[in-house]
């Protein structure tokens, strides 16, 4: 029987079961149980148990704590979110919304994946050699690389996972955490964060591909699905393991169209940690005003995406929260199961800004990340035809951003 149709069985028969068995999977998001899913923010000074017993005494089920946001994420029953907001502990109810991976769909393109015993998807060929994508030589990484390979910064990539034995990425990476099953790695099902992860400190080894930052530490914080969806809640938490385990850049490849006080007080939490947050502009374009969240938020440095020609990708979202423009447009990078893929989307102009930031946090540690988004800023190169909702300041340049105190 096919597998989504046993999940809907099993939500008519078993509601409870079926929202169990989706903490234990890191596959499908189940977007059904979205109407049931809340964080619900507690007063200050509310204890763990107090929480458990304002959500249990409407039925409810916490599924997991908040820590930074006082809050917990909770499995509420129809009508109990109303309900739970009469608690005199509860300070408000928000959604746990669904989040995307901002990734242009259908622009995947594998590179080296070959047949076996007849089947797509098999064995790995062998390495192929290094070649600078692009993107890397467009931010000139390499110009940079005298000054600073971004060594023992660690960036925290907020995705899918990554392929921790990918051997383009795996001596780089320094730890991990899944959100979406703790009890699981961090290994990527999708794809997504290991391209994300390629662009930021692909090994400099002459295989494959090179990353911005090849000697930056990566730290692979699994919160979305093999479908490039998760729950908001997981990436909350996603963002509180990267700033209590020493992450100094938060990749956030992702994006949601909706705003929400639980994301801006967890974004502005990881912040105030001394983490720099470099979010994904989204993929609305063309449009105006049209900025995802978090990319949104004043504490996150919002990146479009450009193409080969330092145009605006036509796919970028615009907006007056743009800070940086980056490489995204046919972008080569590491992929899931030990091969490369070509993506787009801001999604892959992001991580050309993080590694940026390495770079920057290598020299200097004790850069916040305001004086490090004002660095990047002042040290960016405006574009041409292009305005500031496009571009912000301009296309990032590692050059000029490491060879400056």
């Amino acid at each position: 029987m096919n597998k989504k149709i046993v999940i809907q069985l099993m939500l008519g028969l078993m509601p409870l079961l079926a929202v169990a068995q989706a903490d234990k999977d890191n596959g499908d998001l189940n977007r059904d149980e979205a109407r049931n899913r809340r964080i619900v923010v507690f007063q200050a000074g509310t204890t763990d148990d107090a929480k458990r017993a304002a959500v249990e005494a409407v039925g409810g089920r916490v599924k997991k704590n908040l820590g930074s946001i006082n809050a917990v994420a909770a499995h509420l029953p129809e009508g109990a979110a109303d309900s739970v907001k009469t608690n005199p502990n509860v300070l408000r109810v928000d959604e746990d919304l669904i989040v995307e991976a901002a990734v242009v769909k259908d622009s995947v393109r594998e590179h080296g994946r070959v047949e076996e015993h007849g089947k797509p998807g098999g064995a790995a060929p062998a390495q192929p050699a290094q070649e600078t994508p692009w993107g890397i030589a467009r931010v000139k990484a390499p110009e940079a690389w005298s000054a600073s390979q971004g060594a023992g910064v660690k960036v925290c990539v907020i995705d899918t996972g990554i392929d921790l034995d990918h051997p383009d990425l795996q001596a780089n990476i320094a730890g991990g955490y899944n959100a979406v099953n703790p009890s699981k790695s961090a290994d990527d099902d999708n794809g997504h964060g290991s391209h994300v992860a390629g662009t930021i400190a692909g090994l400099n080894n002459s295989i494959g591909v090179v990353g911005v930052a090849p000697q930056a530490q990566l730290l692979a914080v699994k919160v979305l699905s093999r479908n490039g969806s998760g729950w908001l809640s997981d990436i909350i938490e996603g963002l509180d393991w990267c700033a209590a385990n020493g992450g100094k850049v938060a990749n956030m490849s992702l994006g949601s169209s909706s705003d929400n006080q639980s994301f801006h007080d967890a974004v502005t939490a990881t912040y105030n940690a001394g983490v720099t947050v470099v979010a994904a502009a989204g993929n609305s374009g063309p449009c105006t005003n049209c900025v995802s969240y978090p990319a949104r938020y004043p504490e996150v440095i919002a990146v479009a995406a450009s193409d080969s020609s330092d145009q605006a990708a036509g796919f970028s979202s615009q907006g007056p929260e743009v800070d940086l423009i980056a490489p995204g447009k046919d972008v080569k990078s590491t992929y899931k199961g030990g091969v490369y893929a070509t993506m787009s989307g801001t999604s892959m102009a992001t991580p050309h800004v993080s590694g940026a930031a390495a770079m920057k946090l290598a020299q200097n540690p004790t850069l916040t990340p305001s004086t490090l988004a004002d660095a990047m800023k002042t040290n960016a190169d405006l574009l041409t035809g292009l305005t500031a909702e496009q571009q912000g300041s301009g296309m990032v340049n590692c050059q000029r951003l490491t060879a400056t105190p």
